[in-house]
């Protein structure tokens, strides 16, 4: 959690953790605020290969951050342990480096220029 507040943070995105759970255990969420009364939820799985990734837990579409809140609230009721970081950015960032069920891979930019700064 601490290195997606830190990825968030080098571009300028505001991102804490509102919620603590157990520092052994527990669910994360991350929940992503657009700033126009909309959210998305992200939550941490495994895929069928065991790898890890993130699904969006309600769905492929933002919804209202009050029914984003709702979402939390009910992972919580499962799971009083859970953590949930919250990522405040107009254009829905998440900044997850795992895969995000729905999302095309990218590869990483092994460009000259990415590599040696030129």
């Amino acid at each position: 959690m601490k290195a997606l507040i830190r990825r968030a943070a080098a571009e300028n995105v505001p991102a804490m953790v509102v919620r603590r759970g157990d520092d052994t255990s527990g669910t994360v969420l991350v929940k992503v605020n657009g700033l126009d009364g909309t959210a998305m939820v992200y939550a941490r799985a495994r895929a069928g290969d065991g790898s890890p990734v993130w699904i969006p837990g309600n769905g492929p579409e933002p919804v209202s951050e009050a029914d984003a809140d709702a979402y939390i609230e009910r992972q919580r009721k499962f799971d009083p342990d859970i953590w949930v970081v919250e990522i405040e950015d107009p254009a829905r960032r998440h900044f997850l480096q795992e895969k995000v069920e729905g999302e095309e891979s990218r590869p990483p930019d092994l460009s000259a220029s990415s590599l040696f700064k030129i």
